[in-house]
């Protein structure tokens, strides 16, 4: 049986979320491996106020919505899930980038090592290494935006330390962290399904963005696990990004939505969602034809 938990339906513009209207959901979230076979397995039941489908794939969408016929589907989004084809070697995996994107790549290395004094990354996989993974980098994630802004950072529960303790005891953990100046500045957390690492967490310190801490981590993370010679996929999860694009070798067509009961408050919930989704993609639009879509973008972050 599907865990229920409180979800919220966000209204949310850019990096910064105006509202969020909890809902009682049970969720039925599609693997990697999943979306490549286009199966559809068995739904989980739906909660008091109904079902969240977390990236499921798109040409199915259709018979995965004819299995709850009397709830109001909302909240819709449509994307490409990115992943790597980890089943090659490092070199092979850059010869996909442009001459260009490499020469950045070595750039932004470059420029953070001579600005700082040089950097290095660290593993960690064990149970004691994941608690000295924490204690760095959840004192790092609630300075990010998307922990501030988003609560979309490395969460700092109980239930989640010892969910990745017990993943560590087993190898189904594997997180880098970036440090440079004497201090971690990005990290990194990849939970380990069967053969395919899945991107959870990457989070930076903000005061070190100019200097593309993110990037120059996840970089190095590749390097080494590509040598590991274990992985099958590198999973980029739902929903797109500049980042999953640059660096996933594949991508598959998915959707996210909402099936909720259809009480009266529920589809007032997701009428409102849907006009103010409207509304923000307009705004956007006209935004990017007057060129200050920018600007508004790192208002939103600050």
């Amino acid at each position: 049986m599907a865990e229920v938990r409180q979800v919220g339906i966000d209204f949310t513009i850019g990096a910064r979320r105006l509202a969020v209207i909890p809902r009682s959901l049970a969720t039925w979230s599609f693997s990697l491996e999943q979306v490549l076979a286009r199966s559809l397995p068995d739904p989980p039941a739906p909660g008091p106020d109904g079902l969240r489908v977390l990236s499921a794939p798109t040409e199915r969408l259709a018979e995965l919505a004819a299995r709850y016929p009397s709830f109001v589907a909302g909240g819709r989004q449509d994307y490409r899930r990115h992943y790597i084809d980890m089943e090659q070697s490092f070199a092979d995996y850059l010869a996909r980038f442009s001459a260009k994107t490499r020469s950045t790549l070595r750039r932004k290395a470059r420029k953070l090592s001579e600005e700082t004094g040089g950097y290095f990354i660290t593993e960690h996989r064990t149970p004691a290494e994941i608690e000295a993974f924490l204690a760095a980098a959840l004192p790092l994630s609630a300075r990010t935006y998307q922990a501030r802004l988003l609560d979309a950072g490395l969460p700092d529960t109980p239930a989640v330390r010892r969910a990745m303790l017990e993943a560590a005891e087993d190898d189904r953990m594997r997180a880098f962290m970036l440090h440079a100046g004497g201090q971690p500045i990005a990290y990194l957390s990849l939970p380990v399904v069967g053969d395919t690492l899945v991107y959870a967490h990457l989070g930076y310190d903000p005061d070190q963005a100019r200097l593309s801490p993110g990037t120059v981590l996840q970089m190095d993370a590749l390097e080494v696990l590509f040598a590991q010679r274990r992985y099958r996929w590198f999973d980029f999860t739902e929903g797109e990004g500049a980042h999953k694009a640059m660096f996933g070798t594949h991508s598959a067509a998915c959707t996210s939505v909402m099936l909720l009961r259809p009480t009266l408050a529920n589809r007032a919930l997701l009428a409102s969602r849907g006009a103010f989704d409207g509304g923000v993609a307009q705004a956007k639009a006209l935004a990017g034809k007057s060129g200050a879509l920018g600007r508004i973008r790192a208002a939103l972050r600050a």
